[in-house]
């Protein structure tokens, strides 16, 4: 399985971007937990967002909830976040990743993920 990240980039605060993450070689995994982690210079990364494959719940760190959108297009194998009103404790680099057990009440838990991509920029001036 591999993942490519990619829309991150420089925007001021109030902006918007658009992160995207294709995944490929995933035909083994029936039901994975799609998710956005995110890590800031000299923090730990966290949880950002997650979405269930096969039926899109979704969830959602307080700190983005009513902010950023995660989204799936199965036909592109390809998982969206959108994010909107950024502020400068956005900026981070995010990675994408994939939890094949897809289970729901873990997918705050960055060890539950098997595979990564390899993180895009998302810089927030103020």
């Amino acid at each position: 399985v591999q993942l490519q990240a990619s829309g991150g980039g420089l925007v001021q605060a109030g902006g918007s971007l658009r992160l995207s993450c294709s995944v490929s070689g995933r035909s083994f995994i029936e039901n994975p937990i799609m998710a956005w982690f995110r890590q800031a210079p000299g923090k730990e990364r966290e949880f950002v967002a997650a979405v269930r494959w096969s039926t899109g719940v979704t969830g959602y760190a307080n700190s983005v909830k009513g902010r950023f959108t995660i989204s799936k297009e199965n036909t592109k194998a390809t998982t969206f976040l959108q994010m909107n009103s950024l502020k400068p404790d956005d900026t981070a680099i995010y990675y994408c990743a994939a939890n094949p057990r897809g289970i729901m009440s873990t997918m705050r838990v960055a060890n539950e993920y098997d595979y990564w991509g390899q993180g895009t920029l998302v810089t927030v001036s103020s």
